[in-house]
């Protein structure tokens, strides 16, 4: 068989590979400029300051100090960026319903990049904002109130966000000054290996499917007892968790996703059971699946995920 039309790798509905190693993407790459948004008034804009890339968002109006929203989009650690037409337009509802700064973090996509190439580049962003974007970016220095940083994402861009979490625990990881305030985790993409919930009913098939493209992703792994995707794996991984220096964490579930909604709701038990001393939240939308809102961003329960987003910023 011709190697350039050999699948030897296929990750739905995201990319396919080749024997050849050619890469589909079936999606594409459709972008949405930068710029001021006319339905919300936000403007943004594409920084790049060494390893650090972000689209960064600035709210109507912007006045004194406000809180910073660091966020991570999803795709399966393979597709997506800030440019992405929905996610573009979830930072402009976001940061329009918050009146946050948002920064929006582009980041090296797998397989071209395996991990950790994304939480490096998601570390480098976070340390740029929460410096100022090194002391030179203008809303930043204008507008950012450093004592309510927040960081968020959806589904591997969950990942990302509570992997960020956990190398803020470090210590001088953050400047003095800076407070996390919070981790919104939306529709977080966890794994392991031992079924949790619901995951009792799942068939063979779904764990070798989780643990293939896991290990697709990632350059080294031990597999799905990486603690990188079983944050609770051991009594290391547990106590690197609990540990994470936010106040408050956020985990939203979809009640009709049906990969990844037993992994949040374990989450969310074995955070608070974990000796963490921040207060855990759960939210739960109903009768939609897995990252529904970037199709449906005003519908009523996507308003609600936003609704309550911006509740958990503002609080």
């Amino acid at each position: 068989m011709d190697p350039d039309s050999e699948v030897v790798f296929d990750f739905p509905p995201y990319l396919c590979q080749y024997k050849s190693g050619r890469i589909v993407r079936p999606g594409g790459a459709p972008t949405a400029p930068a710029g001021t948004d006319p339905a919300t008034g936000v403007v943004s804009r594409d920084v790049r300051s060494g390893d650090a890339s972000a689209r960064v968002y600035l709210p109507p109006g912007a006045a004194g100090k406000v809180p910073v929203v660091v966020y991570f989009h999803g795709g399966g650690f393979v597709v997506g960026s800030p440019a992405r037409p929905g996610t573009h337009a979830y930072l402009n509802d976001l940061v329009a319903r918050t009146g946050a700064i948002g920064v929006s973090v582009y980041y090296r996509l797998a397989p071209e990049h395996k991990l950790p190439a994304a939480y490096d580049d998601g570390w480098a962003a976070v340390r740029w904002a929460v410096t100022l974007g090194d002391g030179a970016d203008p809303w930043l220095l204008d507008h950012a109130d450093l004592s309510r940083v927040f960081i968020s994402g959806c589904s591997a861009g969950a990942n990302i966000a509570h992997n960020m979490a956990v190398r803020a625990s470090a210590p001088g990881a953050l400047p003095d000054g800076v407070t996390l305030r919070g981790l919104a985790l939306v529709h977080p993409y966890f794994s392991g290996k031992h079924a949790v919930g619901g995951e009792v009913e799942f068939g063979p098939e779904i764990r070798e499917f989780m643990d293939r493209t896991w290990r697709f992703v990632v350059s080294e792994t031990s597999g799905l007892d990486d603690p990188r995707v079983d944050p609770f794996v051991d009594d290391a991984a547990r106590a690197a968790t609990a540990a994470i220096p936010c106040e408050r964490v956020l985990v939203c579930v979809a009640e009709s996703d049906v990969l990844l909604k037993e992994r949040g709701l374990w989450y969310y038990r074995e955070l608070k059971a974990s000796g963490y001393s921040g207060e855990v939240e759960l939210f739960e939308s109903k009768g939609v699946g897995h990252a529904f809102h970037f199709d449906a961003l005003d519908s009523e329960e996507g308003v609600k995920l936003q609704e309550r987003l911006a509740a958990f910023v503002k609080k």
